[in-house]
């Protein structure tokens, strides 16, 4: 990873000729789990900023790497998720027709973001934090008497899971019968771009849990309370605002949202600090830092690396134009890295005065849903791991990553003292 002290390799050089129009990955190949590429992206990505920052990919989809131009697509460009004609790009038969929020563009989007937009404002996401602080002391309590802990399975997993259980209605107790299906259910957002095998799974994880959300609303329906899960029951019985298929795909689609992609921030966040320990040492002096901390988490190495928009109209965008119903993939990881907007971008720093310009949510229409409340459980749990530990030290080589679509440790030994 960037900022170990380690020479990355560097990438491989560029096919075509800087600026050419050819259709080329400029040395940054679709990152595969288990290579070096996916350990560390950053050396290839600042490559391909230089290169070729606005490209068509030999698949036909086009990506940026500049932060400007990222920002263009997310937040001035007329786009969507789906073609002008409705359609979702890369979708087969098999997978069905994406009917959760991210897979849907306004007014279906608006109308089903609208639904469950109170349980995540600001207001209603800090009256969750004295139990998400309830959940860290618990799990550190241990960690911190044995002197050593994975970092996922006992901090970055059980924080988000408990609280999106809790806060949807879902049993606590079942959280491991799922963790597994909503990791492979993640891949349905690359449709048949994915292996077959990643395909299979990921239908499989999807039924798993459909089956398992089926049963659970109709034993809500008989007891409705005030968590979330009620509130989407009460909308599918008020008639149009809800379906009976969207309000099983929107439960599926909170819980997996609700933690997967969090995991991923206090993992990731948590290697980094591990690498840094100046910045702990500034961390444990400063615990009023905490809040820019996390900005800095999401910018140096956020989970989700890339998100795609597809033109509803053709826009040019940096220098390139791109047709009408384009898939365009906004690096994510370039963009938080673009040395334009953040100096030194390399540099693991608790202290940069705009991080939290990252683009680590996303932006426009579809900026994240749960921004608010990812902050808040990293805040916590990052918080207090590192303002509290003695010693914040990696016990592997290398990190193990998750089956999820996202970049998202699966382990995470580390040694407290």
């Amino acid at each position: 990873m960037t900022g170990t002290g380690r020479r990355s390799a560097q990438p491989p050089s560029n096919p075509g000729a800087a600026g050419s129009d050819a259709p080329g990955w400029h040395g940054f190949e679709p990152p595969l789990r288990g290579t070096p590429l996916y350990d560390d992206p950053f050396p290839a990505v600042h490559h391909l900023r230089t290169v070729a920052p606005v490209h068509e990919t030999p698949l036909g989809a086009w990506r940026l790497s500049r932060y400007a131009d990222c920002v263009r697509l997310l937040r001035e460009v007329r786009c969507g998720v789906r073609r002008r004609d409705g359609t979702l790009p890369r979708r087969s038969e098999a997978q069905g027709p994406g009917e959760f929020m991210l897979q849907q563009d306004p007014p279906n989007h608006t109308r089903l973001r609208k639904l469950v937009s109170k349980a995540f404002t600001p207001r209603a996401v800090e009256s969750w934090r004295p139990r998400v602080r309830a959940i860290v002391d618990a799990q550190l309590r241990t960690a911190f008497e044995a002197g050593e802990m994975d970092v996922v399975a006992e901090l970055a997993l059980p924080v988000p899971a408990t609280l999106i259980c809790e806060l949807l209605g879902v049993p606590v107790a079942d959280r491991d019968r799922f963790t597994v299906w909503t990791a492979d259910a993640t891949h349905g957002l690359a449709g048949n771009q994915a292996p077959p095998e990643v395909q299979r799974r990921a239908i499989e994880a999807a039924m798993g849990l459909g089956a398992y959300f089926t049963a659970l609303i109709e034993e809500r329906r008989r007891h409705l309370t005030d968590d979330l899960l009620s509130v989407l029951i009460r909308a599918e019985e008020e008639g149009d605002r809800l379906s009976p298929t969207e309000l099983i795909v929107q439960s599926i689609g909170l819980l997996i949202a609700g933690f997967e992609t969090t995991i991923g921030l206090i993992g990731n966040g948590a290697a980094a600090f591990a690498r840094h320990p100046a910045e702990c040492a500034k961390l444990r002096a400063h615990p009023e830092w905490i809040p820019n901390a996390i900005e800095e988490c999401l910018r140096y190495d956020g989970p989700i690396g890339m998100t795609v928009r597809v033109l509803h109209e053709d826009a040019e965008i940096g220098g390139r134009r791109i047709p009408a119903d384009a898939e365009v993939f906004a690096i994510l990881w370039g963009a938080n890295r673009d040395p334009a907007v953040f100096p030194d971008p390399d540099r693991f720093d608790i202290e940069r005065p705009n991080a939290r310009e990252h683009l680590a949510f996303g932006g426009g229409t579809h900026f994240c849903l749960g921004s608010h409340l990812a902050r808040m459980e990293a805040q916590e749990a990052l918080g207090a791991l590192v303002t509290r530990a003695p010693r914040l030290e990696l016990a592997c080589d290398r990190i193990e990553w998750g089956p999820s679509l996202f970049r998202v440790p699966a382990k995470l030994p580390m040694r407290l003292r």
